[in-house]
């Protein structure tokens, strides 16, 4: 009976790093998409040229 258990723990555990894991890649997807447009979309800064849409 512990084998069995044991079995459908890791089981459990396997499903839900997987899931946990595809969850951050979509994540991780759309923050890039979000980073690229960000060199796209800028405003512009005093003079006519193009000025930085982050503040660092």
């Amino acid at each position: 009976m512990v084998p069995i258990i044991l079995v459908l723990l890791l089981a459990l555990l396997l499903f839900g790093a997987g899931f946990a894991l595809k969850a951050l890649w979509w994540i991780a997807v759309i923050v890039l998409v979000v980073w690229l447009l960000g060199f796209v979309v800028r405003p512009t800064a005093s003079g006519g040229r193009r000025g930085r849409w982050y503040r660092w």
